[in-house]
């Protein structure tokens, strides 16, 4: 165990920043349970109805162009306080 510690160490010090980067967050994956579960969810197969694919296309338009809502307005319509 000590080996295989010691050389993931100097494998480690060896990674540019963002190889670095991309292996914290596997680590963070292989660690914690929560993101573990996700991680392994099966992919969402429901076929989208068409008139949810329009809502979905026009709420993007609206996004693209700006029209987005505030995250403040959200959080009140939800009745919920910012932290």
């Amino acid at each position: 165990m000590a080996d295989t510690n010691e050389h993931a160490h100097q494998l480690i010090e060896q990674l540019a920043p963002s190889q670095l980067s991309a292996v914290v967050g596997l680590l963070e994956v292989m660690v914690d349970p929560l993101l573990r579960s996700i991680a392994d969810a099966p992919i969402e197969d429901e076929e989208i109805l068409p008139q949810t694919a329009a809502e979905l296309d026009t709420a993007h338009a609206s996004i693209a162009r700006g029209e987005g809502i505030p995250y403040g307005e959200i959080l009140r319509k939800f009745g919920v306080k910012p932290r």
